[in-house]
């Protein structure tokens, strides 16, 4: 299975209190101009790791051994995951086989229509409170890898009415924010998600690479310096850092971050955009 979708469903596992990973940003960056080095942040569902969890986690769906073994399945055989679930839909399944079929669609590379599902769950069948909040983070979470901001948009805040305080929905609207070029409202999701957990690294990098995009530097670098103190490993911690250093003229240290993202993360996002940087680093003068 392709990495970025197995990194995805390690995070739309969001169980609130329980976290899984965060929704980061999972569109495409745009293909650079000539000597441009490349400023897009990856996102959270990648920055979640390779690894999926077992789910379900509670909030359940169902309690249902035939769920257990329709979700179970997805990591390795999507496919089988999600003809499982169209079948057993087909026999009545319910909410939980829509659940399996929605989350299988994702990871067969049909995030839109897995997003579809999700929010037809969410609002017409039986999900009620964190559940429901649940399904609709997920659900937002699709549409980014869509790159569907708008919607992700209106899945996240629908999600935040019942569960205000859940950094991770947080995070993931400001996601959507920001791809909207909606940089004061990224900027404020990120400060109440970091006011709620001031442990997430994946917040700061995402707070430091808004703060670089309103070219305000040095409130960008502690913010990242905060990050990679957490984990001086996290990839995208140090792709960012590359990107200031990048920006300040520091190119020995740009390279230096960006080779040590691809040597702890080889398969992640965060690996190829600091290759692509790379190339274009050593391409000729940089374009600030």
């Amino acid at each position: 299975m392709n990495p970025r979708v197995l990194a995805y469903l390690g995070a739309i596992v969001l169980v609130l209190g329980l976290a899984a990973g965060t929704a980061w940003w999972l569109r495409e960056e745009p293909e650079p101009a000539q000597g441009q080095i490349l400023g897009g942040q990856v996102t959270g569902a990648e920055a979640a790791g390779d690894e999926l969890p077992v789910p379900p986690f509670p909030p359940r769906i169902a309690d249902d051994e035939q769920y257990d073994k329709c979700m179970t399945m997805i990591a390795d055989d999507p496919e089988g995951a999600e003809a499982i679930a169209t079948s057993w839909q087909a026999e009545g399944g319910g909410d939980a086989a829509t659940h399996c079929q929605a989350l299988a669609a994702i990871a067969t590379g049909e995030p839109e229509a897995g997003a579809a599902l999700l929010e037809d769950l969410a609002h017409g069948g039986k999900a009620q409170g964190v559940t429901r909040a649940v399904l609709l983070g997920q659900a937002a979470e699709a549409r980014l890898m869509a790159e569907q901001a708008g919607p992700a948009l209106k899945d996240a805040s629908e999600a935040l009415t019942i569960t205000p305080d859940d950094p991770d929905l947080l995070i993931g609207r400001a996601i959507a924010y920001d791809t909207l070029n909606r940089a004061n409202e990224a900027m404020d999701d990120l400060n109440q998600a970091l006011l709620l957990d001031p442990s997430r690294g994946d917040a700061l990098v995402r707070r430091a690479a808004v703060w670089r995009g309103l070219d305000k530097l040095a409130a960008a670098r502690a913010d990242i310096d905060r990050a990679i103190a957490l984990d001086p490993d996290d990839a995208e911690a140090l792709v960012e850092r590359g990107i200031q250093r990048q920006r300040l003229g520091d190119l020995s240290g740009a390279r230096q971050d960006w080779t040590h993202a691809q040597q702890v993360d080889p398969n992640s996002e965060a690996a190829e955009l600091a290759a692509q940087n790379l190339t274009l680093l050593d391409s000729g003068p940089d374009r600030k």
